[in-house]
């Protein structure tokens, strides 16, 4: 399991990094492109010169477009999230998530129009997402937990089987079953993240820098979500405000964090790493988190340690993506994480966050979680519990078992 969770781990990262740092890291400086909520901004003079691709067809354009100055033909904004022409893999990953980009879109725009704080919108429109997921999350942490209950018996069938994994491997599906387990239930909110995680960076990175979004708020042409633009028909003012007032502390600039670019305390390394204050929280709980997923581990199994040395690394990925990644994309992923502390505190409790450097506080000690995973009960047949595969015998050692040495005559 630890192996998967690493595998799992490192496809998600790879993937969120090239999906997202790709369009930062080969931007060309000497291209001015304005904003829109699409990976580039289409102009007359920005098509390509050779043949477009039969099976690639523009997005559609909006009704009207703003000008740049008057007496300029107007300049046609692409507010669909892929361009299909030319059919570049970036382009056709995000013409995939569409749908989920127009629907994060809407909600996002329609939790704007409530509060009027884009911050606000982005942390309520998380907690409803993870609402909505909380039966798929609830059954990754019931299932990882039973996985943890289940070790000494794992342990066990490799001692029986000492040499035979072909056995050791059967013993253990068998088991699984057996305890209605499924050791792949951990890769669907992973994939569930990366799903949500692509359309979300969209949104907030080009959905909040577009000064016209109105197509993006319309299914079949009819209106859905209704914003009213900071200043309409200017092509350099964003509809949405995407500053987060409250946020101010965070940056030097007048009014607040802008939410559409990253948050950069400074440059360690000039163009190629910077710090992040919010990156420095998110990697904070991340540590919270991953330590909560682990079990005390009270018996030096090296599975444990190497689960421990994993889950160490993977939030410090946070800290790099930190200067890349704009600042609300990781407003949002530090409410998930805190999400995820919280649901995984009422089902499996503090976990292996404690002893933290030796101290244990009193909350923590014999703490029971408030919804804990049931231990198994094997069940009874004839009077009699069942065995479980860790100390079943084949019928063989049991006939073995019965035969009584012989006894040497005086």
């Amino acid at each position: 399991m630890a192996r998967l969770d690493l595998m799992l781990a490192a496809l998600f990262a790879l993937v969120a990094f090239l999906v997202m740092a790709a369009p930062v890291l080969g931007a060309d400086p000497s291209v001015d492109a304005s904003p829109a909520p699409s990976l580039a901004v289409a102009s007359p003079s920005a098509a390509p010169s050779g043949p477009a691709s039969p099976s690639a067809q523009p997005c559609p354009l909006p009704v009207s477009a703003p000008t740049a100055e008057p007496g300029q033909s107007p300049l046609p904004l692409n507010l669909c999230p892929a361009v299909l022409n030319g059919a570049d893999p970036l382009s056709l990953i995000a013409w995939i998530f569409t749908p989920i980009f127009q629907a994060i879109f809407m909600l996002m725009a329609l939790l704007y129009n409530i509060f009027g704080d884009i911050g606000i919108a982005i942390i309520v429109l998380t907690i409803l997402l993870r609402l909505l997921l909380v039966p798929v999350f609830r059954k990754q942490i019931v299932s990882q937990r039973r996985m943890q209950i289940l070790q000494p018996e794992l342990r066990a069938i490799q001692l029986r089987y000492k040499g035979n994994r072909t056995k050791i491997s059967e013993e253990q599906m068998r088991l699984y079953r057996e305890r209605g387990i499924n050791p792949a239930a951990g890769c669907l909110p992973a994939l569930l993240q990366l799903v949500l995680l692509i359309p979300m960076y969209q949104v907030i990175s080009q959905g909040l820098a577009a000064p016209d979004i109105s197509s993006m708020l319309q299914i079949a042409g009819n209106p859905v979500v209704s914003v009213a633009c900071q200043d309409p028909g200017n092509p350099t003012v964003p509809c949405i405000d995407p500053t987060i007032p409250w946020l101010d502390w965070l940056t030097p600039a007048a009014g607040g964090l802008d939410a559409h670019v990253p948050e950069i305390l400074f440059m360690v390394i000039p163009g190629i790493f910077g710090l992040s204050m919010l990156a420095l929280i998110s990697a904070f709980l991340q540590l919270i988190q991953t330590r909560m997923m682990i079990p005390v581990n009270t018996t030096n199994d090296p599975q444990v340690r190497m689960q421990q040395r994993i889950f160490l690394i993977l939030p410090l990925f946070s800290l790099f993506y930190g200067w890349i990644l704009p600042a609300g994309l990781f407003l949002y992923w530090i409410t998930t994480t805190i999400f995820s502390i919280v649901q995984q505190y009422l089902i499996a409790g503090w976990g292996g966050l404690f002893p933290l450097f030796g101290w244990t506080p009193r909350f923590a000690v014999d703490h029971q979680p408030r919804f804990p995973v049931p231990s198994y009960t094997p069940p009874v047949e004839n009077g009699l519990a069942s065995e479980s595969p860790a100390t079943r015998r084949s019928p063989t050692d049991r006939a073995a078992g019965t035969i009584r040495p012989a006894r040497s005559k005086a």
